[in-house]
Formats: structure tokens, C-alpha cells, sequence
């Protein structure tokens, strides 16, 4: 009886081990494909504040691109959003794409705040699906995805950043 035990416990404990492998070997190649996905900008659709459909053919052709992926309570948000205001002169040739999942109405308290709505190379978007997360693998606010003027990857970066970093990368580009 206690060899008939032993042999369950061992096969329960290997199949709990293999199981969790493929696990962990999935979750690595679904991030690899991801990173390869977003080297450069991918398809993508979302929602202007008034409703409208705004995807990756609306970007302006050869123009550096920053996606700001923001909630309007985030406090690192904000003050990302302060600083990019207090430096949006240096900013002028880059399209900066905000997008939050949150109702357009609060997206549009927050443009309004930050005096953000009123630049022709700033758009605020609806993410009514929350598929950016996914497309863009983001799991922290703010998430700053930079692209050069060719649409490629410079960085994503995870949580705040002074926004002399950004414009240092774009400088690069």
C-alpha cells in the first residue's frame, strides 16, 4: 500500500513540475513573440474622445512617436504629464499619442488639466477594449513605448521617467 502511495505522490509531484514548465516556457515565448511584435509600431484602433476610430494609419508618416499609456488618478501620470507640458516646445516634431482605458470624459478632464489639448501633435485616445496591456505588453502605469521617425522600437519604458529622457532618445533617433 505504501509503494502504490509513493508511486501517486511522485507522479502528481512530476506532472505538477511539468505542467508548471510549460508554463514558464509558454510565458517566455509569448513574451519574445510580444518584443518582436512591437520593434515596430504595430496595428493597432482606439477611440478619439469623440468616438471617432483613430489606428496606426493615422500616424503622421516619418515623425518620431511616443505612446503615453496613463490613468488620469495616477500621480506618476500626472506629473509626467506637468513635466511634458513644461517642455513642449522640444516636443513639437514628435506626435505624442496618450491613451488611457479610462471614459473619454475623464480623459478629457485630464487634457484639459494639463493643458495638453490644444497641440495638433497631441492625441488623447480610448482604449475601450484595454487591449494597449496586451499589444503592447504593458502591466504598470505609466508605460512609455518611444518610436523613431522610421517607426521603430528605442524603448519602453516601465513606470515614470523624467521626460529629459525621453526627449535624450528621441535625440538619438
Amino acid at each position: 500500500m505504501k509503494k502504490i502511495l509513493k508511486i501517486i505522490i511522485l507522479i502528481v509531484v512530476l506532472s505538477i513540475l511539468a505542467f508548471m514548465g510549460y508554463k514558464v516556457v509558454t510565458k517566455i515565448r509569448q513574451k519574445k513573440e510580444v518584443a518582436e511584435h512591437i520593434k515596430i509600431i504595430p496595428v493597432f484602433e482606439y477611440q478619439t474622445l469623440e468616438g471617432k476610430p483613430f489606428s496606426n494609419k493615422d500616424l503622421k508618416e516619418n515623425t518620431a512617436t511616443v505612446f503615453l499609456y496613463f490613468n488620469s488618478e495616477c500621480e506618476h501620470c500626472q506629473s509626467e504629464a506637468t513635466q511634458i507640458k513644461e517642455k513642449i516646445n522640444q516636443f513639437k516634431n514628435v506626435q505624442l499619442v496618450f491613451i488611457s482605458f479610462e471614459e473619454p470624459k475623464q480623459i478629457a478632464t485630464f487634457a484639459i488639466t494639463y493643458k495638453l489639448n490644444n497641440d495638433a501633435n497631441i492625441y488623447f485616445l480610448c482604449d475601450s477594449k484595454v487591449s494597449f496591456a496586451t499589444t503592447f505588453d504593458v502591466k504598470s502605469l505609466p508605460t512609455i513605448v518611444v518610436y523613431d521617425k522610421e517607426k521603430n522600437l528605442l524603448k519602453k519604458i516601465k513606470g515614470q521617467v523624467k521626460v529629459q529622457t525621453i526627449l535624450k532618445l528621441l535625440n538619438k533617433a
